[in-house]
């Protein structure tokens, strides 16, 4: 008997046994499932939860999501990151509603072809709102195969992904939903990341071979990552009575739509600084303070420095928010809301 044939026998005992209590586990909507898996890729379960909750509340529906206006479904994301997601969420939505009258499509390509929509998440959805077998690897299921199989090859290599694809279907049981999320739960917690494995209390223990030859810790292998690229910025929170300065970035690229303080390339001395507020058509009355920060994304690193100013007129190149209307209405992308907040 191939090892692997015994994770269905180990896995849906002890995930009956010791899966969360996650809101997007209360029922099978299809719906439910692809917006949970969306907002939790390259998030954590935590901060996910009260996201999926305001979401559904303000977006019970894909109708409603296709409609929903684009400020909207921004502002509800804001602080998520990776805002290409919720562009995609809308962008399916309207395809549903147009190609299949509203109603989610239950075939795995059908789902695949949906915009945003990849090989994990088709099969995900599939899965656990259709309870067909459709393995759905991401990184956690590909850490628990690496360390079951003791196999070095790096993870991220497309060629291993497809090869624990297809072991992962050969062995798919009948409870096909509960499967993947056994699968995904014991990547996720006792055989989790960035930490040793707790082989202790594995429900596979007897079977991993990784545990046998002593290398669980040691696995899985990741190719060697390229250095991220490093650009720098200089942004501005100017006020004027009351009001703040914002701008939209442009409809396509890193952060599309999204509002941000005005910025340019580079980092400016506060006389360029300043000088670039009167190239603005602006006067400056006051500098309150410099604030220096990192925000990290995927490939690149943006080093901002931010001067904080009163100014004494409105430019009509920016739209002026009060301090409500940013909250309530303009989503700022953490690596600039980071600053907002810092501003008392």
């Amino acid at each position: 008997m191939d090892d692997l044939e015994y994770l269905p026998g180990a896995l849906l005992p002890w995930f009956d046994a010791h899966k969360r209590d996650l809101p997007w586990r209360q029922d099978k909507a299809p719906y439910h499932i692809w917006l949970s898996e969306i907002m939790l890729q390259q998030t954590r379960v935590e901060a996910v939860r009260g996201y999926y909750d305001r979401f559904l509340q303000a977006i019970p529906t894909v109708e409603a999501l296709a409609n929903c206006p684009d400020d909207q479904l921004h502002k509800l994301w804001e602080g998520l990151g990776y805002y290409s997601r919720v562009r995609n969420l809308k962008r399916a939505a309207k395809e549903i509603m147009s190609t299949y009258s509203g109603e989610f499509p239950r075939e795995y390509e059908k789902i695949l072809a949906l915009p945003g929509i990849g090989a994990y998440t088709a099969g995900a959805i599939c899965s656990i709102a259709f309870d067909q077998k459709t393995p759905a690897v991401d990184g956690n299921v590909l850490r628990v195969y690496a360390r079951l199989t003791n196999d070095p090859t790096p993870i991220d290599r497309p060629d291993f992904r497809k090869q624990v694809q297809a072991d992962l279907q050969r062995i798919y049981p009948d409870q096909a939903g509960d499967f993947t999320q056994a699968l995904m739960e014991l990547g996720a917690t006792v055989c989790g990341p960035n930490r040793p494995p707790q082989c202790e209390i594995c429900p596979c223990r007897e079977f991993c071979r990784g545990y046998a030859a002593g290398t669980a810790q040691t696995l899985p292998v990741k190719a060697e990552k390229r250095p991220k690229r490093r650009e720098r910025y200089t942004l501005f929170v100017l006020e004027h009575q009351g009001q703040f300065a914002l701008c939209r970035r442009q409809d396509r690229g890193l952060l599309a739509s999204l509002w941000e303080f005005p910025n340019l390339p580079g980092w400016l001395e506060l006389p360029q600084g300043i000088e670039q507020i009167q190239q603005w058509g602006m006067s400056v009355a006051d500098v309150h303070r410099k604030l220096e920060r990192n925000h990290i994304f995927t490939h690149v690193v943006w080093e901002m420095r931010c001067y904080y100013m009163t100014v004494r007129e409105k430019s009509d190149r920016f739209v002026w928010f009060t301090p409500a209307q940013i909250r309530e209405t303009a989503a700022l992308p953490t690596a600039f809301r980071q600053f907002w907040e810092a501003r008392e």
